[in-house]
């Protein structure tokens, strides 16, 4: 089996890096770092990343046969989401996150995996949904470093939280100061 244990990406790799395998996923799966897989062409995987990492669409891997990896986000049921004027499609936002449902912020819209109690809360907020099938990024939260890829964007990839090692080798998890 195929061992993928790391990132490419930080710093950015080489333009003329070219992904030999793809890695095609849903959203729920990349946001696993420990996980069994197959590749496009059927080969298993094993994906072994550091926690707290997601993966996003046009991420490239390393995997152990020294072959380079693509993550394609998979194509899933999602809710489109628009709405008459930004007001209206930031309320349909603010209750969305109120709820920490994660959302992909587009040009006007909004996106969001498919759930009809949350359907029905939108429409009775006055936003047109759209059912379709279409890779899903949400939004990496405002501590996960914004939505990266790796043609040369610098400190690579979302992570949901600073880990560290205590002295005794125990994980320990950091949250950004609070300021007063």
């Amino acid at each position: 089996m195929i061992e993928i244990s790391s990132r490419l990406g930080n710093p950015p790799p080489p333009r003329n890096v070219q992904a030999k395998s793809r890695l095609v996923l849903p959203f729920d799966l990349r946001q696993k770092s420990r996980l069994r897989a197959r590749l496009e062409s059927g080969e298993e995987v094993a994906l072994m990343l550091p926690r707290g990492e997601i993966l996003r669409g046009g991420d490239l891997l390393a995997a152990s046969d020294g072959r380079v990896v693509e993550v394609v986000a998979q194509a899933e049921n999602v809710l489109h989401v628009e709405c008459d004027g930004a007001q209206a499609l930031a309320r349909a936002a603010y209750h969305l996150g109120n709820r920490h449902v994660p959302v992909q912020v587009g040009d006007g819209y909004l996106r969001l995996a498919a759930d009809h109690v949350l359907e029905a809360m939108l429409e009775g907020l006055g936003a047109r949904i759209t059912a379709m099938r279409a890779p899903f990024e949400p939004e990496a939260g405002a501590y996960g470093g914004g939505h990266y890829h790796h043609h040369g964007a610098a400190g690579h990839g979302p992570r949901i939280h600073e880990y560290g090692v205590h002295g005794r080798g125990e994980e320990v998890h950091y949250l950004p100061q609070r300021r007063e």
